[in-house]
């Protein structure tokens, strides 16, 4: 399979512009013990012209965060910090072309395309980024975009809004997106506040308790304590060093209460940390209508 190459082109550089420091955790999560990178795959129900993919990347997607515009440096003293660079595109987006089917849909060489996208480092000299544009049709879209994101760059929260910040809403392109909020408490006068207090009061200490019990088990599961065998873990040494291939299940969200009832999972997240996926009708433009499923995977 190909790559063809992008005929884009996009440098916004401010001069002179101080280097900021990288946070320890950011260091450690590029660095010679440990290196992660998130694909977020977004799977249209329509094509998207290229010519949106290109303002959105140079007008929304490039400002939301310096350090998409920037590199890991070392100072004199060996601290790593960000430095700000230009950014070719033509560097960080790529159109894979794959073989034609019989049956016009390319699930298999787009499963193969991420698995070796995701074996495969991000070079050190550009911005930890990169954008494919896989114009190919699967079974789930019409088309799919994957970014491919240093976990450097930010943590699972803030990558996920920035991603999200792309987006518009279809209804009001005006309004920030948003979803839809928990059941508020249901109280006339002071009998709602009082309500609202002992709320958050209570979500507090369970937080706090919550919190505690998960750190102190980590540093358990870290040092004292292994992983059961399962289908997932093998307890085979090295197995981080064989090859990856990515695999995609779905699952409604009927099965996701099961799971979450089964595991007694109390955090709503833990049992879509491995994937997550959100369907949503975005807009990207006033004119440009998207539809499409959003998945982050983390690698």
């Amino acid at each position: 399979m190909m790559k063809k190459k992008s005929k884009m082109k996009y440098v916004d550089m401010e001069e002179q512009v101080p280097l900021e420091p990288m946070s320890p955790s950011a260091q450690y999560l590029k660095s010679s013990a440990l290196s992660l990178t998130i694909l977020a795959v977004l799977e249209l129900q329509h094509p998207i012209e290229d010519s949106v993919a290109i303002k959105l990347v140079k007008e929304v997607f490039l400002p939301i965060n310096p350090r998409f515009s920037s590199i890991m440096v070392a100072g004199g003293n060996g601290e790593k910090k960000w430095k700000r660079v230009e950014v070719n595109l033509d560097e960080h987006i790529h159109v894979p072309v794959f073989p034609a089917t019989e049956t016009g849909y390319h699930d298999e060489f787009f499963g193969e395309y991420l698995s070796g996208m995701a074996a495969e480092e991000l070079p050190p000299h550009r911005p930890l980024w990169e954008i494919h544009m896989v114009k190919h049709r699967t079974r789930s879209a019409a088309e799919s975009v994957v970014f491919k994101l240093h976990h450097s760059l930010g943590d699972g929260y803030s990558l996920m809004g920035a991603l999200l910040s792309c987006l518009q809403r279809l209804d009001d392109p005006s309004i920030p997106l948003t979803f839809p909020a928990g059941k508020s408490c249901v109280g006339g006068g002071g009998g709602g506040g009082c309500c609202s207090v002992l709320r958050r009061g209570r979500g507090f200490f369970k937080g706090m308790v919550h919190t505690a019990c998960d750190f102190g088990w980590s540093v358990l599961k870290s040092s004292l304590i292994e992983d059961d065998e399962s289908p997932i873990r093998s307890g085979d040494d090295g197995v981080e060093f064989r090859p990856i291939v990515t695999s995609t299940t779905t699952f409604s969200i009927d099965q996701i209460k099961q799971i979450k009832t089964k595991l007694n999972v109390v955090n709503s997240y833990s049992s879509l940390s491995l994937s997550l996926s959100l369907p949503l009708s975005l807009s990207l433009s006033h004119t440009h209508i998207l539809k499409c499923n959003i998945i982050f995977r983390i690698f």
